[in-house]
């Protein structure tokens, strides 16, 4: 594997700009009060409840989310870049998925194969020709990036559907401010707590046009036994709007009400954490027990906004992710801010013979998988796993995709026996609304605790961390020389 980039620490050993502050505090701080920082953030994520399903352990199906108290630190220069490539993104992904469900120009074209949409599982033909309020499709999206190479920021992931993380995003913030206020206080970091009302505010600007009034706003939940309820119950309560489940509404005349003490209310706005199979047992699964009778007609007749609107799995396909440079040029006629992590499509006869030549050395996934599962490591996976994706690649390659193993970015992560470097990723959120679109400033960090790991799901053993962007304009790189006790950080550093 490639030497990855170490966000802290230059080849040299000078400190970068950023994270000066940060690497002095972990010089002077002595390790029993890390410890004890470390103990008491568990403890604040005890009290809260946040939990998340553990795939595949049956003895613990529910645990604290793992949370680090070395904060991931982005300078304003480099963010503002990253905002700008995110922002053009998600622009480019909301005109693709429009014209996929309208006049098709991008198929037209020749620029994507039909079939790579048309027979694609997340594609929904009921939506074929139907507009929705406001012309937007992905309202929240959560964008995965990775910084490989030189330290340049990478997508290599597309969430459109539900993306989910961000109430650990926020709660991360709470907690890092009670845990070590004196390293907060030294910098001027830019605030994500007002997320809730950025979303508040791009919900109510895509109200169906026929509303009247303050639009009515409800959080669709498929209940307390899904692995992401806490976020549900979490962002409703931070929004002041009705969590509710699908027994909670009704369909009348193509209106949807919400059931109260006082009698049906209309709903303008559905804020909806469950997927499009299971929305409508009338349009889609009719085994659906979650869903609403009759909402799909509610929607299509523009009396009611869904968000994200139904269909928008399209535009996060990783058989599409590999396009989205093009999509980007073909709708925007701009070149990408953003790179795509180099991609092999198992679907053309000359990558899928250099992955079945290289499986050892490459990272394959499935098209529709998501929480890294359905995937091949070839570097760490045994021969009798790669033996059995070489199997599955060949007998179906349009499920495939492979990449070249990353060395992501890692950032220090503090630990009983010390501070070591972690690999990280960032998924920044992002909000399009009429009113035009948001971008929080960080974002929720998640990192690979396991040495060695470049797997950050919290499913398979990663946990998070504070991201914070801070102005950066004056700062510059330190020597260990400067930080008080550089012996005891490069020590721990080189761990």
């Amino acid at each position: 594997m490639p030497q990855c980039f170490d966000e802290m620490t230059l080849a040299d050993g000078e400190i970068r700009a950023v994270y000066g502050k940060v690497a002095r505090w972990l010089a002077e701080t002595p390790g029993e009060l890390l410890a004890s920082r470390r103990a008491q953030a568990e403890l604040l994520f005890r009290r809260i409840g946040i939990t998340f399903a553990v795939h595949g352990d049956k003895d613990a199906a529910e645990r604290l989310i793992p949370f680090d108290i070395v904060p991931r630190v982005i300078g304003r220069s480099e963010w503002t870049r990253l905002e700008a490539g995110l922002r053009q993104r998600v622009k480019a992904l909301n005109l693709f998925i429009a014209d996929v469900y309208g006049a098709q120009e991008i198929l037209k074209s020749g620029k994507l194969p039909s079939d790579i949409v048309l027979a694609n599982p997340y594609y929904q033909p009921e939506m074929a020709g139907h507009r929705v309020p406001h012309d937007i499709h992905v309202h929240i999206a959560g964008i995965d990036i990775v910084r490989i190479d030189a330290g340049d920021f990478y997508v290599l992931e597309d969430n459109l559907r539900t993306p989910s993380g961000v109430s650990y995003m926020l709660e991360n913030r709470e907690v890092m401010m009670r845990v070590a206020p004196d390293l907060f206080a030294e910098y001027r970091v830019a605030p994500v707590e007002n997320y809730p009302d950025a979303l508040l505010a791009t919900l109510r600007s895509v109200a169906p046009r026929a509303a009247h009034g303050e639009p009515t706003i409800a959080l669709l939940t498929p209940g307390p036994y899904n692995s992401a309820y806490y976020e549900h119950s979490f962002l409703a309560d931070k929004l002041g709007i009705e969590l509710v489940e699908g027994r909670d509404l009704l369909v009348r005349d193509d209106i949807v009400y919400m059931r109260t003490t006082q009698g049906p209310k209309r709903v303008d706005v559905i804020y909806r954490r469950i997927d499009d199979a299971f929305l409508d047992p009338l349009a889609f699964r009719a085994d659906s027990v979650l869903g609403v009778p009759g909402l799909f007609n509610a929607y299509i007749s523009g009396n009611v906004t869904l968000a994200n609107a139904v269909g928008t799995g399209i535009g996060d396909d990783k058989a599409i992710y590999s396009y989205v440079p093009e999509i980007v040029e073909f709708y925007l006629g701009e070149k990408p801010i953003l790179k795509n992590v180099p991609t092999w499509r198992c679907r053309e006869p000359e990558p899928l013979a250099y992955v079945l030549d290289h499986l050892a050395e490459l990272v394959v996934k499935e098209v529709n998988g998501s929480g890294g599962f359905g995937m091949l490591i070839g570097p760490h996976a045994p021969r009798e796993e790669i033996a059995l994706f070489r199997e599955k690649v060949a007998r179906n390659p349009g499920n495939f995709i492979a990449q070249p193993t990353l060395a992501l970015s890692t950032c220090p992560t503090s630990f009983d026996s010390g501070v070591a470097p972690r690999h990280v990723d960032l998924r920044p959120f992002v909000l399009s609304g009429s009113d035009g679109i948001r971008v929080v400033p960080g974002g929720l960090t998640r990192v690979a605790l396991k040495e060695g790991s470049l797997v950050v799901n919290s499913c398979q053993g990663g946990g998070t961390k504070d991201t914070w962007v801070i102005d950066d304009a004056r700062l510059k790189n330190l020597p260990h020389g400067a930080l008080g006790k550089p012996e005891r950080t490069r020590e721990a550093l080189d761990q």
